[in-house]
């Protein structure tokens, strides 16, 4: 796909694209084909005055609005995402870098999400509860915090603010956005769907920009609340900004996959495929570490080499291809100094390892299998954010248990195992907020709450289904005396 001409996107703000009153833009350009897509005005200060105030006239009549009225308008832009799939996933694409396959996958789930949050928040019941003092009753509601400064990650643009936006919407709440620097295009567009599903102007404001854009945005006194998802470097900066204000912080990973002795391996192999080379291992789930029983080791390490085959670097437009290029330099240059350090530190490098071809400014990475990996490897210390496969081998359970937690983040973690004691074992002493077993790292459900450990630098909240709301709406309690 290229374009004729970069396009001259605007600003989202009070229900119509608006030209930016800065002076200053920066441009986007494609991962997969490296040209110049489009060109981004970064908000000024009245500018980004201009939509917390929309977001908060609109905010104040909207939580007046009946639940079931709400839940419809959130159906009807699930319905006017669902008509622009194709155009959106294609532009998507463009400015991401991830095969055409994926974008399409993830503009059908933003859609499905304002269907699932208007079907729940119509069922968001507060309980009435007896007073220990004869004459009182006692009952809890859920109303809505108020305005919401919203921050998406370059991964996956639309499909993380439908995260956000679609139970902040179905639950009362207004919403202003600063969507990824390298990935805004997709947002834009997609405002589009919102105000042909008639969205009331203001709830929703797009304000596009860089890291000031979203600082500015955090510390705004017309913000009531923070919705975050990327780094935890960044969520600890935004977090230091936000003071008290309610937040939901959902942040790095460096999930590891743990194989046990008597491992379907040949599953655990596809399933450590898949969470590597999934969006190009650009996912806060993905297989970041595979650890591995010593007895299973050797056969797992065929299985996964014979996965590995069926991986297709290539163009992201193209059928044929599973594997797109990293989004940008910051990313690539990382698993440079991941790869470096294995190199150095003795690790086997069992297929890829580098960049296409060689060329030191290829986004495209090769896939890559890494065995022997040590436990203080770059590889298996920090998130490396692409197409790689770190393996690392214990003796024992309890040592595949003690490299699995011996990590600062804790977001999603799988095990395989045909063993249910093993794996409830797992589940209950692995120090992440979900355990999948006998799947990815990088399953996914948009009913499954998903968010890290509370003893981890992963943040905090839940995305998906009910339990968004909840985190999106404040608990009120009524007290009448008889």
């Amino acid at each position: 796909m290229s374009t004729t001409s970069p396009a001259q996107y605007q600003l989202f703000v009070n229900g119509a694209y608006v030209d930016g009153t800065g002076p200053d833009s920066y441009d986007v350009h494609s991962p997969a084909t490296g040209e110049h897509v489009g060109t981004i005005p970064v908000p000024s200060a009245a500018d980004l005055d201009a939509a917390v105030k929309a977001a908060n006239d609109a905010q104040a009549k909207w939580a007046r609005v009946n639940v079931w009225e709400r839940a419809k308008v959130c159906h009807r832009i699930g319905d006017e995402l669902a008509k622009r799939v194709d155009e959106l996933a294609r532009l998507q694409t463009l400015e991401q870098g991830k095969p055409l396959a994926e974008s399409v996958a993830d503009i059908e789930e933003a859609a499905q999400l304002f269907h699932l949050h208007a079907e729940d928040a119509v069922r968001l019941h507060g309980e009435t509860m007896p007073s220990t003092v004869g004459n009182k009753r006692m009952f809890t509601f859920h109303a809505p915090v108020g305005t919401w400064g919203i921050i998406t990650p370059w991964n996956f643009p639309l499909l993380m603010l439908a995260e956000f936006v679609a139970p902040g919407l179905a639950t009362g709440n207004a919403h202003v956005v600063k969507p990824p620097a390298n990935t805004p295009l997709t947002v834009l567009k997609a405002m589009e769907a919102f105000v042909a599903a008639g969205l009331p102007e203001g709830l929703v404001n797009i304000v596009a920009g860089e890291g000031a854009t979203g600082d500015a945005l955090v510390r705004h006194e017309g913000i009531d609340a923070i919705g975050f998802i990327g780094s935890s470097a960044t969520g600890a900066k935004i977090q230091a900004a936000a003071g008290l204000k309610r937040s939901i912080m959902e942040c790095s990973g460096n999930g590891p996959l743990v194989v046990l002795a008597d491992a379907d391996l040949d599953a655990a192999a596809k399933a450590a495929v898949y969470g590597a080379y999934l969006c190009s291992g650009q996912v806060c789930c993905a297989t970041e570490r595979v650890v591995v029983h010593q007895d299973a080791h050797d056969g797992f390490v065929e299985a996964v080499l014979r996965a590995a085959a069926d991986v297709v670097l290539g163009d992201p437009f193209a059928a044929t291809t599973n594997l797109g290029p990293l989004n940008n330099e910051g990313v690539a240059a990382k698993m440079d100094r991941h790869m470096a350090d294995a190199r150095e530190r003795g690790a086997k490098i069992l297929t890829g390892g580098g960049r296409r071809g060689g060329q030191p400014t290829d986004l495209y990475y090769e896939f890559t299998v890494v065995d022997d990996v040590p436990v203080d490897a770059l590889l298996s210390r920090e998130e490396s954010f692409g197409p790689v496969v770190p393996i690392i081998t214990g003796a024992n359970d309890d040592e595949l248990l003690r490299i699995a937690n011996d990590d600062k983040l804790g977001l999603q973690g799988a095990v395989f195992t045909q063993n249910m004691g093993a794996a409830f074992r797992f589940i209950e002493e692995m120090a992440v907020g979900q355990v999948i077993v006998n799947d990815s790292t990088c399953f996914w459900d948009i009913n499954m709450p998903f968010g890290g450990a509370g003893n981890r630098g992963t943040g905090w909240g839940r995305i998906g289904g009910k339990h968004t709301l909840l985190d999106m709406s404040d608990l009120r309690t009524g007290v009448i005396s008889l």
